[in-house]
């Protein structure tokens, strides 16, 4: 008998004030794993990549400053 069958036979016997918990349970199981938080995203790896071209042509802007002169440049644009 294989763990589906089994726990299929298992939720029939599963008291209907406890199956709350059971299908709780399962909704979390059946959730994709989460994404590796050290493994950038495609985003991020486009953004990278780009990056790195415009720094091999030269092109783009490059600011010097602190971060609050550029969060205060970004605003008004």
């Amino acid at each position: 008998m294989s763990n589906r069958e089994l726990a299929k036979i298992l939720i029939d016997q599963v008291p209907e004030n406890k199956l709350f918990y059971v299908v709780s349970y399962l909704q979390g199981a059946v959730l994709p794993d989460e994404p590796n938080p050290n493994k950038p995203n495609d985003d991020t790896l486009t953004a990278m990549t780009e990056v790195q071209e415009m720094i091999a042509n030269g092109t783009g802007e490059h600011f010097t400053g602190s971060t609050q002169d550029f969060l205060a440049a970004l605003l008004e644009d």
